[in-house]
């Protein structure tokens, strides 16, 4: 859901009423919701491998948009009409031409050897005492320039698990530091689908996000690291081969730029640029026939996305007409003004971040997407951080955050089941050696508490002086 549908309507039609308040109008919602874990859930019983992606989320919007048109009380063109407002809402827009963007910059890269130039580069730097520091840092690195936790995976996994292999180390331990450096990565990285749509859908700058993200994000990580050196039991380092660091200049050049602030669609076209220039120069046999191929690749990689985040986009705007978003904004907040002390200012804040927390956290136990929690999430965080004085930026952080938090915890989501896959191992043993997911919870738990403290005690001290 997005909640720019909101403001969407002020645009197309001046004389709309605020539509009133209906718990009728989630019924869409939940249909969608109980199709796609449902299903999941099943097929999970059943022993079915990655239960939950075998419905593609795309498809589970379909007849919740067939109810949500039934329930509309409009002539049956005006709720089509209203359905493809919310499709082609200018944000939604944005958001897929990022999306495609950014499947074509992570495929075009990968064609050049980026991926296996900045693990060989990441190696050879490492003593072997700090192999799985190391290890951390190279899939952080990979995740935040390519955008995606599961690419990451799929690249670094295998490497990972050799390296643990011939270095003698734990390989639960090792998954689970692939794993951290993955959600890392793909939390902060300004072309990943989930701070795509946390920071669309809340209506904040990608570099504002980034740095609100990255103060609650590094401390996390910092302590990881040390948890990894201390754990780290290698008794050679791997051979590595000479350092490529010409494929590795895309990478550099994406990171560079977007934390400079560079327009993203600027970034992501000079990194497919880059990239692509790079894979021409050094990869044998490669020509423009290739590269054509490989950008479509990528844009095709981000179909599923896409498609769903078009679809949601008319659903919302469905259920925002019908006063579904305005009932649940409304029931959301009642329980944070019940809960908030003597209904202050700070305190509403403070209830109302953890309240975006808590929705996105359990969206994402739902659908096992951590993308999917931030899109179902985003209408009701912005409502709420608008109302309670919780800027764009913090809703952003928090909705990318706490997505990331679980979708690295769940044993049933597609990064941990890829990863028991590569190692051999069970999920269960992957999570539990999740700890910067873990420690990312406990840091932004921190964050919202201290910081609402830090507020009260100043807003005192003006009072009193």
């Amino acid at each position: 859901m997005w909640c720019t549908m909101s403001h969407a309507s002020s645009d197309h039609s001046a004389s709309t009423d605020t539509p009133t308040s209906s718990p009728l109008a989630l019924l869409p919602l939940g249909l969608f919701l109980s199709l796609f874990i449902g299903v999941g859930a099943y097929l999970t019983y059943q022993g079915v491998d990655f239960a939950f992606y075998q419905l593609p989320a795309p498809i589970a919007t379909l007849p919740a948009i067939i109810v949500a048109i039934i329930l509309s009380k409009e002539k049956l063109n005006k709720a089509i009409e209203q359905f493809l407002r919310g499709v082609g809402h200018p944000d939604i827009i944005a958001m897929c031409m990022i999306y495609l963007l950014a499947g074509a910059f992570a495929a075009v890269a990968k064609a050049s050897g980026g991926v296996d130039a900045t693990v060989n580069l990441g190696l050879s730097l490492l003593p072997t005492s700090m192999i799985l520091p190391g290890i951390f840092l190279i899939s952080a690195f990979i995740a935040t320039a390519m955008g995606t936790s599961m690419g990451t995976i799929a690249a670094v996994g295998p490497v990972a698990l050799g390296i643990a292999q011939s270095a003698g180390m734990s390989l639960p331990l090792t998954a689970g530091v692939v794993l951290s450096g993955a959600m890392f990565g793909d939390n902060l990285s300004i072309i990943s689908d989930t701070t795509i749509a946390a920071t669309r859908s809340q209506g904040c700058e990608m570099k504002d996000k980034f740095r609100e993200n990255i103060r609650i994000a590094l401390p996390a990580a910092l302590i990881a690291l040390v948890i990894f050196a201390f754990s780290s039991t290698a008794t050679q380092t791997p051979p590595t081969e000479a350092v490529e660091w010409l494929k590795i200049i895309p990478y550099l050049a994406i990171l560079i730029l977007a934390v400079s602030g560079v327009n993203v669609f600027a970034v992501l076209t000079l990194g497919i640029i880059l990239a692509a220039g790079v894979s021409l120069f050094s990869v044998t046999d490669y020509s423009l026939t290739h590269l054509g191929k490989d950008i479509y690749a990528g844009f095709g990689n981000m179909q599923e996305i896409f498609l769903l985040s078009m679809l949601i986009g008319g659903l919302s705007e469905l259920m925002r007409q019908q006063g579904g978003l305005s009932f649940l904004t409304q029931l959301v907040s009642k329980i944070i003004h019940k809960f908030g002390s003597h209904h202050s200012a700070q305190a509403n804040s403070r209830a109302s971040e953890v309240g975006i927390a808590s929705l996105v956290s359990l969206t994402n136990i739902c659908t096992a997407n951590n993308t999917v929690a931030i899109i179902v999430s985003g209408s009701v965080a912005r409502q709420l951080a608008e109302e309670n004085n919780v800027s764009a930026k913090r809703s952003a952080s928090l909705l990318d955050i706490f997505s990331c938090v679980m979708q690295g915890l769940l044993p049933y989501g597609a990064q941990v089941l890829l990863l028991g896959s590569v190692f051999g191992l069970s999920p269960l043993q992957v999570v539990a050696n999740s700890y910067y997911c873990m420690l990312l919870a406990l840091t932004a738990l921190v964050s919202i508490f201290l910081k609402h403290q830090g507020r009260k005690k100043s807003t005192s001290q003006q009072a009193q002086s």
